[in-house]
């Protein structure tokens, strides 16, 4: 740090300020600051002036090398800590005492004189655009935000620090005074103290003030917390390193400032050394970064009975409970149509399920409700407290120590088996029927209206589907409720029962009962060898050549609907990697098999 520019820029700042409060700042002697006052006078930089000093034009010359140029906010993650309320809100969005983080943030920049803002985007983009007509702020998005940390945010940005003197901001930030300015003295790392073990990354700070080895973990100690500034002699030398370790797989977890750990404590694996980082020590209680909905409720009360956010209001309602009973939330790893979040009740926990983005076009909520209604009797499914018929919001019990199936494991699947068969051989009956045809056309409909295709050969695979489904229609096969999402993972093993539940009744319908085995084979990406021998678990004997090509025929047609249905939902911004390749890989493997044993034409 430039102790000149900072002598100059607090004078500037603050025209009565004693030698006294700029030793205190400093963490110097008297002493030592009347020598540094002497020496910027003696450069004309300061004049003298009563008990104070004043900043001259030579001074102001002086310190644009130390201006801040801009800002950048990082702002592309989910925020899965803060489930439910960022399934609908990204985390800087929040509002805290009634205004979102992150503006918060834009107006501290802006009364520093900081205008040029760039805020790094992802997760839910679209709910960031009001801000650039409101403050003048550009969005840069990173598409990288749903497989990538910081590193990679802020790798997107990169070119906005090259030769320039830019702070630094997470968008979930809270500062109680504002710390910033429209001069820096040299790159730093916020940071509050703690005399607690703490798992955050802790500092050693030598006697000038400047980091001199991170460590994660330790007590009695400073640790980073808050924004940085990287000046731009501090990026030029960073950033360049940033981009090395992007390129690396393994680097995908990063956090941006594991670049900084690494040159900081390993300065000899590095060609250049980072210019000196000094530790801008904050006072308890300025810095907040939230880290659970129950930090939040504590700072501020309201989360505590209204967050406004329709999930938390649903269960409220259901339990009779105020909002700030319901404890121990945690997200869930998300589904490919739902998200879901684990909470509590006085000690006892639940799941409740929330329909994702674009699911109300693609799920009959009532029907799904019809379902639940009817196989509750057999005692196979989950055991549901709560279930909205219209918009598909779900209360269920969350079993402890249970375990999903292993669609690898025999003995999981043998029973998982025997739970399909039960239901097949139930006569249970519903309204509804899942016809394959009907969701393969609806849709294309669906997907037509949001763009084109993206599977080139789309019109001859369909084709190849449509000789499939005349097959299927001209034999008399039985129609009994089927689960139709009979996935491994939606089969649960709870200590209470032999058997295990079947959860997930969203696409249940009368149908094939070999629609299920279909399906439990695509969704567990099984070869055709593993596909015949669930077939023969489920039937209990060898099967016919006829049920070997009925299975086979909703294999393809079920990878065909499924790569659909994965089309749209991208369009919705949902992502699922290579399941839509999978999925019409066995649309068009299962056909060539199909007509190979000239079951089709």
């Amino acid at each position: 740090m430039n102790r000149t520019a900072y002598i100059c820029r607090e004078y500037l700042e603050n025209p009565c300020i004693t030698q006294r409060g700029l030793a205190a700042k400093l963490s110097l002697s008297l002493g030592s600051i009347n020598k540094e006052v002497l020496a910027a006078v003696n450069k004309n930089y300061l004049i003298r002036c009563e008990n104070t000093c004043k900043i001259t034009e030579s001074g102001l010359e002086f310190l644009k090398e130390f201006k801040v140029d801009c800002a950048v906010i990082a702002a592309a993650g989910f925020g899965s800590r803060f489930v439910p309320l960022t399934y609908d809100t990204p985390k800087g969005l929040l509002k805290v005492f009634g205004e979102p983080m992150i503006e918060r943030q834009i107006k501290q920049l802006h009364e520093a004189g900081i205008y040029d803002i760039t805020i790094v985007v992802g997760y839910l983009k679209e709910k960031f655009d009001y801000l650039q007509d409101k403050y003048n702020v550009k969005l840069l998005f990173n598409p990288e935000y749903t497989t990538k940390n910081t590193l990679a945010t802020v790798w997107h940005a990169r070119e906005l620090f090259y030769g320039k003197n830019t702070y630094l901001l997470a968008s979930d930030n809270w500062l109680k005074e504002n710390m910033y300015h429209a001069y820096e003295p040299g790159a730093w790392y916020a940071c509050s103290y703690t005399d607690l073990e703490t798992g955050e990354w802790c500092l050693g700070i030598d006697k000038k003030g400047y980091i001199e080895h991170v460590s994660i973990g330790g007590n009695s100690s400073y640790f980073m917390y808050g924004p940085a500034y990287l000046s731009r002699e501090f990026s030029e030398i960073f950033i360049p390193e940033l981009e090395r370790y992007y390129k690396k797989a393994e680097t995908n977890d990063f956090y941006w400032e594991q670049v900084v750990y690494d040159m900081i404590n390993y300065p000899k694996a590095f060609s250049r050394r980072l210019p000196p980082f000094f530790a801008n020590k904050q006072p308890d209680g300025q810095t907040y970064e939230f880290e659970n909905l129950e930090e939040l409720r504590h700072f501020d009360v309201s989360y505590r009975t209204n967050s406004d956010n329709k999930a938390l209001s649903v269960i409220s309602e259901v339990f009779n409970v105020s909002e700030n009973n319901i404890k121990e939330i945690r997200c869930l790893k998300a589904g490919m149509t739902n998200n879901s979040f684990l909470f509590s009740i006085e000690g006892i926990h639940y799941i409740c399920r929330i329909p994702g983005a674009g699911t109300e076009a693609l799920i009959n909520r009532s029907e799904e409700y019809d379902s639940y209604q009817a196989v509750k009797p057999l005692n196979i499914s989950d055991d549901v407290i709560y279930i909205d018929s219209k918009n598909g919001y779900k209360i269920s019990k969350y079993y402890e120590n249970s375990k999903n199936a292993d669609g690898s494991d025999n003995a999981d699947m043998e029973k998982c088996m025997e739970v399909l068969r039960k239901l097949h051989q139930s006569g249970v009956k519903v309204n509804h029927s899942f016809n394959i045809s009907d969701k393969i056309e609806y849709y294309e409909k669906l997907c037509f209206g949001t763009g084109d295709m993206i599977f080139e050969d789309y019109m001859e695979v369909k084709a190849n589907m449509l000789k499939i489904t005349a097959k299927l229609n001209t034999l008399n096969r039985t129609s009994v409720l089927a689960h139709v999402d009979a996935i491994a993972d939606n089969f649960i093993f709870v200590p209470e029962t032999a058997l295990p539940k079947l959860i997930d009744w969203e696409y249940a319908g009368m149908a094939d009962p070999l629609i299920d085995i279909a399906m439990c084979c695509i969704y567990s990406y099984y070869s055709q060898k593993q596909s015949d021998r669930l077939l023969e678990m489920y039937l209990g004997r060898k099967p016919v050549s006829e049920e070997i090509y009925i299975l086979y025929s909703y294999m393809a047609l079920g990878g065909f609907l499924w790569s659909i249905w994965t089309v749209y939902k991208t369009k919705q911004g949902d992502f699922f990697g290579e399941y839509s390749l999978k999925m019409y890989r066995y649309a068009k493997d299962y056909y060539a098999i199909l007509k190979q044993n000239l079951f089709v034409e």
